[in-house]
């Protein structure tokens, strides 16, 4: 609600007077855990131009970035150390890999970073694990349509097959989770990154 109101560059005030809420009980909502009426998320939605699914995040399923453009966006290029702070935390990135048959495909993948390596787990002869012996890409990124503002940073380097055993059993304990895909992924591919760049897009007038 808060990011919608300060999108349109609407005053809290003039906001609870459309919904006809108390400016007291708006703060609330908007700076605290609620659950509000229908009524109350019917007057919202109807003071800010937008619909109570919106409100209630009804589009969670939805692709990423289907939000408003912020009326004064602006881009800037993270710098290496950042993009690491951003990279190393454990998630879903893209792998950019040229399949067995020649075609390019970008795949998502469990990922962890370990000794400033990117790596992950997959399955023998599936196309992430085509990867190996490879320059690829990898990407990792963050969208916030409440706020329509994020981030993204790619990683270029070699990739490769981790087989010794010790290595192997170490990924193994460090991993935070399995691979959401399931089933029998033990082929570990590391990617060490000889290029690291990265965007954010804010704000102008934060």
């Amino acid at each position: 609600m808060a990011a919608e109101r300060r999108r349109q560059g609407v005053t809290r005030e003039e906001t609870a007077r459309r919904a006809r809420i108390s400016l007291n009980y708006l703060t609330y909502l908007e700076e605290q855990p609620a659950d509000p009426t229908l009524a109350t998320l019917i007057g919202l939605a109807g003071a800010l131009g937008t619909t109570v699914a919106a409100l209630r995040g009804g589009g969670i399923d939805l692709p990423p970035g289907q939000g408003h453009a912020l009326l004064h966006p602006q881009l800037q290029d993270l710098g290496p150390n950042e993009c690491r702070t951003l990279l190393s935390t454990h998630g879903v990135g893209r792998v950019a890999v040229s399949a067995s048959d020649g075609r390019p495909a970008v795949v998502p993948v469990n990922y962890e970073v370990i000794d400033d390596a990117i790596v992950f787990r997959t399955a023998s002869g599936s196309v992430p694990a085509a990867a190996a012996d490879k320059e690829v890409a990898f990407e990792v990124d963050h969208v916030d349509d409440a706020l329509s503002q994020g981030w993204s940073v790619l990683a270029v380097g070699l990739a490769s097959t981790v087989t010794d055993p010790d290595a192997v059993r170490r990924l193994a304990q460090d991993a935070h989770t399995r691979p959401w895909a399931g089933g029998e992924r033990e082929t570990w591919v590391s990617i060490r990154p000889t290029s690291l760049t990265g965007r954010r897009i804010t704000s102008a007038d934060q």
